[in-house]
């Protein structure tokens, strides 16, 4: 599969020497070849696609252009609502259709003309990093050998394989602790987590208001600021025209790091110091409290047991045993310890934010660990201490309430790639981007890193 930017491909769809029906019939050839082991999608909608495709071609002929969208193959988690598209949030029973109306992140591609290829597989209720669903398949990383699936990472697991398996040109996740910058980072994609609150999450089944946020994963950073530009409805962005200020965070975020994800890592930073950024070592305080605080349920189970007790407190008994155990563990949460977490977290994020007076960017790697063998993390002992592990990294960010991306640097000693976290501020999406796609020129863009997986 060769690979062509997605602003490339807009032009080509406006010139005539592209159709969204070409893409379509590419899409749905490379869901049909690999989907039946890769398992990427809860729904596929490649019949509609398909009716949506041609009439976009004919409205293109005549001259009709409806945003920078128009034409493009866009797979979206399970969790968004999508006109004539059954909600089941990953799961066993389809939500209300209230929930297919939808919001306007969703709106933002439909009147676009975004083609949405399906509703790909989700960590039920997005709760979980690994990518784990017991109630219709895990979906299988692109990477793994044939005889050893490993996990895709979650909670927006179908994703990053939708992208890897072709099947779709860009991705729409959500992020509540990692749920768009792991998938990415295991399947060889890059991601972008804005800012909670930026976008709005009306329209997308919840798990923590305080902390989810809408997100995009793409096969490029190039291709992550076209979709940022085309949902935002703002200016695109250009890389950055020198090398950034970065803080390379020292503390928590190597601990029990996987040592060939650790090498990319530095291997990486080397090259962008070589190519003009100035590193600088930092410490952010706090971050024992705010992970010890995750890792008892930190918002989002208290949150979703809210949700669930109001709205659906029939599903609690059916849940995922992974997932139900966090739900469960809410009711020892009292309302005063929930509002002291929600005190300790703007506390330490004010606190950490002060590290930005000195660096422009914050970086780690994205996941400390190879995704694991899907029956490894069978055994429950082992899937909580690998989820833990790879949701550690990219939880800091939406505890301290920043943005961040993140982009491959390699392969481990298990053919599954690896990425590097790039973290900004609060609302500096597009200082993020910029950053991101300087970086990108100098390591190179994961198609051309890491070449296609072996499917």
């Amino acid at each position: 599969m060769t690979y062509v930017p997605l602003d490339t491909i807009a032009g080509q769809l406006r010139n005539g020497t592209a159709t969204a029906a070409g893409l379509m019939a590419d899409a749905a050839a490379r869901h049909d070849a690999t989907e039946e082991r890769l398992n990427a999608y809860r729904i596929w909608a490649g019949p509609r696609a398909d009716v949506q495709a041609r009439a976009l071609d004919v409205l293109m002929g005549t001259g009709i252009d409806l945003g920078p969208l128009m034409g493009i193959p866009i797979s979206t988690k399970d969790l968004y609502g999508v006109p004539g598209l059954p909600v089941h949030a990953g799961t066993d029973t389809e939500f209300a259709q209230e929930w297919q109306r939808p919001g306007p992140v969703m709106n933002r591609v439909l009147t676009q003309g975004g083609i949405v290829t399906g509703k790909t597989h989700t960590v039920e209720f997005a709760f979980g990093g690994l990518g784990t669903n017991p109630h219709w398949g895990t979906p299988v990383n692109p990477w793994s050998a044939p005889d050893a699936p490993r996990a895709p990472g979650g909670s927006s697991s179908g994703a990053g394989v939708s992208l890897a398996q072709g099947s779709a040109l860009a991705a729409l996740g959500t992020d509540t602790a990692g749920s768009v910058r792991i998938p990415a980072s295991f399947t060889g994609q890059t991601a972008l987590k804005v800012t909670h609150g930026r976008w709005s999450l009306e329209g997308i089944v919840p798990l923590s208001p305080s902390l989810d946020t809408p997100g995009l994963l793409a096969r490029s950073i190039a291709d992550l600021a076209f979709l940022f530009a085309a949902i935002d409805g703002g200016k695109s962005v250009g890389p950055a025209s020198g090398g950034p200020r970065i803080g390379v965070i020292e503390n928590i975020v190597w601990e029990e790091t996987d040592a060939a994800v650790a090498a990319n890592t530095r291997a990486a930073l080397t090259k962008l110091e070589a190519a003009g950024a100035a590193l600088t070592a930092v410490h952010l305080p706090d971050l024992d409290r705010v992970l010890d605080l995750f890792r008892r349920g930190g918002l989002a189970a208290p949150e979703l047991r809210a949700f669930l007790d109001a709205r659906h407190p029939e599903r609690i008994a059916r849940l995922d045993p992974a997932v139900m155990a966090r739900v469960v563990a809410a009711d020892e949460i009292s309302a005063s310890d929930y509002l002291q977490r929600r005190a300790l977290l703007a506390e330490a994020a004010g606190t950490a934010s002060e590290v930005f007076d000195r660096v422009d960017l914050l970086v780690s790697p994205t996941v400390p660990i190879s995704a694991p063998l899907l029956k490894e993390v069978a055994d429950p002992d082992a899937y909580r201490r690998a989820n833990m592990l790879a949701l550690r990294n990219t939880a800091i960010v939406n505890l301290l309430g920043w943005c961040a991306t993140t982009l491959p640097t390699g392969v481990d000693g298990n053919g599954i790639p690896t990425g590097l976290q790039i973290i900004a501020p609060a609302r500096q999406e597009e200082r993020l981007l910029a950053a991101s796609l300087w970086a990108e020129g100098v390591l190179g863009a994961g198609p051309d890193l890491l070449g296609p997986p072996p499917l």
